[in-house]
C-alpha cells in the first residue's frame, strides 16, 4: 500500500498510489446544522477505482500470491457490486493476471463499463423475478455466487471471496486504521460503517480499539434490510448498493463488539449524500450518504460532543443513473 508521502517522488506504479487518502472535517455541515461535535471523512473515493476497496483488492492478490493460492498469470475471480471488482481489474491488470467479475444485473450500469474500461470480464447475472433493478437483495447476490462457482471452475481461476478473506480486514488494519488515527492527531471516540463484507469496519475497530479502548462502533444498514441487527435474514431491496444483503452474520465483523445498529432509508442516505456534495464539494455514494445520516443522528443524540469518524466508500459519478443526483 502507498505510505509515502514525499511529493517531489513520481509513482511508478498505479499500485504505488493506493492508500494514503486524505481525511477532511465536515466544518460546512457542522455549523449549518448547529452539532456539538466534529465529523471526519476519510477519502477513499480518491484512490485510482474510486473507492474503499482498492486497498482490499492490492491486500487479497498480494496475499494470494505471497501464500501460494495464486499462480502467476492464474485467472482471478470476484463477486461485487462493483467496487471490489473495480479494484481487482486495476490490480490484476497491474501484476498480470486476467480478471473476472461477476455483478447482479441489478447494479449500476457505471459499474460494469468502468471495470471494462480497466481491462475486466464483466459478467451479469439476472435477478431473483422478486427484485427490482437497482435494488439488491439476498436472493439476488446468491444467483451471483452460483454463477461465480461455475466459473471459478470452468477457468481454473482464483476466487478471492471478500466476505471470508482475512486479507480483506487486513488491508484496513494495517493502512486505513493507522492512517486516520494519524490525520485524526490520535482523537476518534466513534466510528459508522454501512458494511457489506465488514472488512473495512472491522479493520478500522480492530486497530482503532487499540489506540482507544472505549471507542465506540455502530453498523449502519439500509433500514428495509437490518438483518445484522436483528440477527435473522431478510431480502428486502434497497438503494443503498454495496451491502444490506439479508445476512444474519459477518465473518468480518465476527471479533469486532459492535455498539449499536444504526437504520438508514434510501432517501435519508440520498438527501445526505446530496448535503456532502453541495456543503462540502464531495461527490459520493448512497452510501457514504447513509453514514453521514447515521453520524449526524449521533452527535445530536447519545454521541453529542464527540469526534466520528467514517470512510467516503464511493465516488457518486457511479450513481448517475440512478438518479441520486438529478
Amino acid at each position: 500500500m502507498a505510505t509515502s508521502s514525499n511529493e517531489n517522488s513520481c509513482a511508478h506504479s498505479v499500485l504505488d498510489l493506493i492508500g494514503s487518502t486524505p481525511t477532511l472535517e465536515l466544518e460546512r455541515i457542522e455549523r449549518l446544522l448547529g452539532l456539538d461535535g466534529q465529523l471526519l471523512l476519510k477519502l477513499e473515493l480518491f484512490g485510482p477505482g474510486g473507492s474503499k476497496k482498492d486497498r482490499v483488492a492490492l491486500s487479497m492478490v498480494r496475499h494470494a500470491l505471497a501464500t501460494g493460492l495464486l499462480k502467476p498469470g492464474q485467472p482471478v475471480l470476484e463477486v461485487t457490486s462493483g467496487n471490489t471488482g473495480t479494484g481487482l481489474a486495476i490490480v490484476c491488470r497491474a501484476l498480470g493476471h486476467p480478471f473476472y467479475a461477476v455483478m447482479s444485473r441489478g447494479n449500476t450500469v457505471e459499474r460494469a463499463q468502468m471495470m471494462r474500461a480497466l481491462g475486466a470480464e464483466v459478467v451479469l447475472v439476472d435477478q431473483d423475478p422478486s427484485s427490482q433493478p437497482g435494488k439488491i437483495t439476498g436472493a439476488d447476490l446468491a444467483l451471483v455466487r452460483t454463477r461465480a462457482a461455475e466459473l471459478v471452475a470452468e477457468l481454473g481461476a482464483y476466487f478471492c471471496n471478500q466476505f471470508e478473506n482475512i486479507a480483506n480486514c487486513q488491508a484496513h488494519f494495517n493502512t486505513t486504521g493507522p492512517e486516520l488515527w494519524k490525520q485524526s492527531g490520535g482523537k476518534i471516540d466513534v466510528i459508522v460503517g454501512f458494511v457489506g463484507s465488514g472488512g473495512a469496519l472491522a479493520g478500522l475497530a480492530l486497530y482503532l480499539r487499540q489506540r482507544n479502548p472505549n471507542l465506540h462502533v455502530y453498523v449502519v444498514e439500509p433500514a428495509s434490510a437490518t438483518s445484522l441487527a436483528t440477527c435473522c435474514c431478510s431480502d428486502a431491496g434497497h438503494g443503498i448498493q454495496g451491502g444490506g444483503y439479508g445476512k444474519a452474520s459477518l465473518t468480518q465483523l465476527r471479533d469486532v463488539k459492535i455498539d449499536g445498529y444504526l437504520p438508514v432509508s434510501d432517501e435519508q442516505a440520498a438527501h445526505a449524500a446530496r448535503l456532502l456534495a453541495r456543503e462540502e464539494g464531495i461527490l459520493a455514494g448512497y452510501s457514504t450518504g447513509a453514514q453521514l445520516h447515521a453520524a449526524i443522528d449521533l452527535l445530536k443524540g447519545t454521541e453529542r460532543g464527540k469526534v466520528i469518524a467514517f470512510l467516503a466508500c464511493d465516488s457518486g459519478m457511479k450513481y448517475f443513473s440512478t438518479g441520486l443526483y438529478p
